[in-house]
Formats: structure tokens, sequence, C-alpha cells
């Protein structure tokens, strides 16, 4: 919770706080009271039905401060909510500050026939605002004992000039009874020329309060037009503020599409190029089929005598085929053949080697005979 203040004007407050719009109006029209001291609180009042539950005077913190009437040497707490005011307590040397909690406080003000009761934010600002209610409660003392002193002082200057009276009246007449009648008359048109002072005194201070509580009123009054005016100056301002904040976004949009519009065309650009290039190379593919072109009855010629070639070449080949296929039932016929001569060689071969081994047999036969003879 952020706490504001005031501060005097062409003075420095002694809270040393910033001032709040209405303080500055209340200044305008009471000059003889000053603020001596500002902090910010949630305000309650005692339920007047139950004289037990607290019911909010203010939806949020609102300012509370210390007024100092100069003329009147008297001190008092006002706070004003929008344009309502909601505390305007005059403090009396009988009145007590209680703290019932680390950040609640509470007063009673028999005049307004209520207990006030004030939330703060942090126990800190309870302390300054129950030391400030203290110091204030102790000058009240001493200027309500001043007043006395003087009320005092004045009754005893009435009193010896109505014994004086008396005395001359004394030396005048010769009855006491009639001296004292007399003096009893003269006391009681005293008392009721003070009296009818003082009716007079409260009559006129009445008025006075009256008077400040209209011009109060217009002052808050005044007060919460000018918020409504800063209101309506804000809603407005804001909805420039939005107007202008959509117009950079079209405008960025615009920009935003005029940049993709130039890559567009920087990217047609290089196509065309591109295209343009491929272009020449089909152009000079052209030049070269159109070139190519005038020796196509050439080439047919030569295609033709190519082809008769083939095909002569096509006819030797089916010769040669037949005649490899010729050759390769011959070497068939040839295989078969050497396959058969192998076979009657090796039966053949067989047969030798028996007659050899029997002409073996034969030789030792006629070697041991000659051998024997």
């Amino acid at each position: 919770m952020r706490r504001q203040g005031c501060s005097r004007k062409g003075q420095d407050c002694p809270c040393g706080l910033t001032q709040p719009p209405w303080v500055s109006g209340f200044i305008a029209l009471y000059p003889r009271e000053q603020p001596i001291f500002t902090t910010r609180a949630h305000v309650f009042q005692i339920d007047p039905s139950t004289k037990k539950n607290w019911v909010p005077a203010s939806k949020q913190a609102v300012t509370v401060s210390y007024f100092y009437d100069v003329t009147r040497n008297s001190y008092r707490i006002i706070s004003v909510d929008g344009a309502k005011v909601i505390i305007n307590s005059t403090i009396t040397p009988n009145m007590t500050f209680t703290k019932t909690s680390q950040k609640f406080g509470q007063w009673a003000d028999s005049r307004a026939n209520t207990v006030f009761g004030l939330g703060f934010s942090s126990e800190q600002q309870l302390t300054k605002f129950a030391e400030k209610f203290q110091e204030v409660k102790e000058a009240a003392k001493l200027a309500r004992d001043k007043s006395q002193e003087k009320i005092e002082t004045s009754s005893n200057h009435s009193q010896a000039s109505s014994v004086n009276g008396t005395d001359d009246e004394k030396a005048s007449h010769a009855g006491p009874a009639d001296t004292h009648l007399k003096s009893e008359n003269d006391k009681l048109k005293i008392a009721l020329t003070q009296s009818a002072a003082n009716v007079k005194k409260w009559e006129v201070e009445l008025q006075t309060l009256r008077e400040s509580n209209a011009r109060l009123t217009t002052a808050l009054q005044e007060s919460a037009a000018s918020v409504e005016q800063w209101k309506r100056q804000f809603s407005i301002c804001r909805d420039e503020n939005d107007r202008l904040r959509n117009k950079i976004d079209a405008l960025e949009e615009q920009c935003s599409e005029i940049s993709r519009e130039k890559e567009k065309n920087s990217q047609l650009k290089r196509r065309i190029e591109e295209l343009e290039a491929e272009l020449r190379e089909k152009e000079t593919e052209l030049k070269d089929l159109r070139k190519q072109s005038e020796i196509i009855p050439q080439l047919m010629s030569e295609c033709e005598y190519v082809s008769e070639k083939l095909e002569a070449a096509e006819r030797d080949n089916q010769n040669l085929e037949d005649k490899v296929r010729s050759l390769k039932t011959d070497i068939e016929e040839s295989k078969y053949r050497q396959r058969h001569l192998k076979v009657e060689l090796k039966s053949f071969l067989e047969v030798l080697d028996g007659k050899i081994d029997d002409l073996h047999d034969f030789r030792r036969g006629l070697s041991k005979l000659g051998a024997d003879n």
C-alpha cells in the first residue's frame, strides 16, 4: 500500500509527504487550518446497532490528516473518500487512541457518537499515527487549560467590579437587605450577560462551522468534478493512444506487406533472369539444330547405305550362325566319337597290358627252361 501525505502551501509539511488534491482545496477554503500530519489507512466505524462489529467507511485506503486551527487553537482529524467526508473528529483531552493489533487502532468520539477505526499497512505507520495522536491530545489539553485560566481571570475581574459596585451602593444606601438584593441582582445580570454572550459566541461558531462545512462540501464537489474531468481526459487520451497504436500497427503491417512485395519482386526478377538465360541457351540449341538439319539429307543417305550394309551383315551373320550351329553339331558328334574311341582305346590297352603280362610270363618261362638245360 503506497502512502500519500500533505504539504503546506508555501511551507514544508512536517510529515514530508505529497499533498492530496482535496487537502489543497481544504486549505484554500480554510487558510486558518493547516495539515500537520498525513497518512493513508482503511477507515472503519463501529456498527451503531450492535456497537461491536466494524463497518468499512471506505472501499480502499484513503488519506487521513491532522489539521490545526490557528484561530481556535484546536485540532481535528479529517478524511475524505471521493466527495464524502468520512472522518471529521475534533480531538479533546479526554480522547484516547488504542492499539488493538499490530496494524489497527481506534478512538471514540462522543460528539460524533461513534468509534473510528483505522487499519494501516504496517506497524510503523500505526505507531507514528498513535504518537501524533498523543502529541495533539497533549496540545489540546494545554489549550484547554489556558482557556480556563482566561475564563477564571475574566470572572474574577467581573466579581471584583461587582463587589466594588455594591460597596458604593452600601455607602449611598442605608439598608443592608437592599444592598444584598441589588448585589444578587447585579450578579444575575452579569451571569445573564455572560450567558447571552456565550450563546451568541456559540451561535457565531455554529454558523461559522456551517459555512465551513458548506465551503468544504463545495470544495469536495469541485474536486470530484475535477477528478471526473481528469478521468474523461484520461479516457480520451487512452482512446487516442489506442487509435494511434492501431494506426502504427496498420502501418507496420503495410510496411511488412511492402517488404514482402519487394522480396517477391526480387524473386520474380531473379526468375526472369534465369528464364532469359534458359531462353538464350534454347536459342543456341535451336541454331545448332538448324545447322544439323542442313546435313540431314546426307545423313539419311548415309543411313540408308549403312542400313543396306547392316542388312547384308545380318544376312552374313545369319549364315554364320547356321554354320556355327552346323559346326556345333559336328563338334558334338566328334566329341561323341572321341569318347567312344577313348573307351575302345582303354579296353584295348587293358587287353594289351594283359598280353604284355602274358609275354613277360612266357619270357620268364623260356628263361627258366634255358637255365635248366
